[in-house]
């Protein structure tokens, strides 16, 4: 069997949720247009599917979802030199400086919907007749290797796979001689305690999973039953991965990006257009 054309997949991008823990930028925007650098978090994960072949999104928006439609709605012009006349609204665009050759599909799935059916509902209308296709949140990065995390999904033949992800406890942890502390060790490694890192591929077939379940959590029935089902593979990634769930963690993916440390920035060799 030929495998799929990987620019063609489609990428689905949970983008509605009112992000409640992260007041402090959400009261405005949605959390995938938070920034980290000058860049919404929403772009760095487009910007990492990219590098790995995939250009086929389909945006997931909900809550304060004329951000996200405005964003990319004025994406090349906020990357051009142009003329407008500004009489009778001819542009004239001079130049364009950006490389993204992405086909970004927008679909609104309601404001309070779950994310479960917040896919459900996108890809009944934009799926199409893709045999595969991608599924991760608006918030959260890696530096996995997503060409080999889809080469692995297609060698298991099984409908689902999930991300498996290592990461640190945000927690020390106390060390103990029966009740005496002993020692302190600062945010330990979890070791053999995976996580679901949330990026996904699914095949078609996920469809019917969600189709049972319409007002669904997708961690909850949809991959509990294809679990139980054996229908659910891990690929493991024991590199960086973080979620950004509240303002300290936006403070700290901040501090990385901006020390120029950023592990998913560093695993990218395509040029970053200038800040928007």
């Amino acid at each position: 069997m030929t495998a799929p054309d990987i620019s063609q997949v489609p990428v689905f991008i949970l983008c509605g949720g009112l992000g409640t823990r992260l007041k402090e930028e959400t009261e405005v925007k949605p959390k995938p247009m938070v920034l980290i650098g000058n860049y919404p978090i929403l772009w760095h994960i487009m910007k990492t599917y990219s590098y790995f072949g995939f250009k086929r999104f389909i945006l997931c928006v909900g809550f304060k979802s004329e951000v996200i439609k405005d964003y990319f709605l004025n994406y090349r012009a906020m990357h051009s030199d142009f003329t407008l006349d500004l009489s009778n609204d001819d542009l004239k665009v001079h130049s364009v400086d950006h490389s993204e050759d992405w086909q970004v599909t927008l679909a609104f799935t309601g404001d309070l919907t779950m994310t479960g059916a917040r896919l459900a509902i996108a890809a009944e209308k934009y799926l199409g007749d893709a045999p595969h296709f991608a599924v991760t949140y608006g918030d959260g990065l890696t530096d996995a290797n997503l060409r080999d995390e889809f080469a692995f999904h297609l060698a298991q033949n099984k409908i689902g796979t999930l991300l498996g992800v290592n990461p640190l406890s945000r927690f020390g942890e106390v060390k103990l001689d029966g009740a005496s502390v002993i020692a302190f060790e600062e945010k330990p490694d979890l070791k053999e305690t995976w996580v679901n890192g949330g990026y996904f591929f699914f095949k078609r077939d996920f469809a019917s999973y969600l189709s049972k379940h319409p007002s669904c959590v997708l961690e909850k029935q949809p991959l509990v039953e294809l679990a139980k089902d054996g229908q659910l593979e891990m690929y493991r990634h024991q590199g960086f991965w973080a979620c950004m769930d509240t303002q300290r963690d936006k403070e700290a993916l901040n501090d990385l990006w901006n020390r120029g440390q950023a592990p998913w920035r560093q695993s990218l060799d395509a040029p970053y257009p200038c800040p928007i």
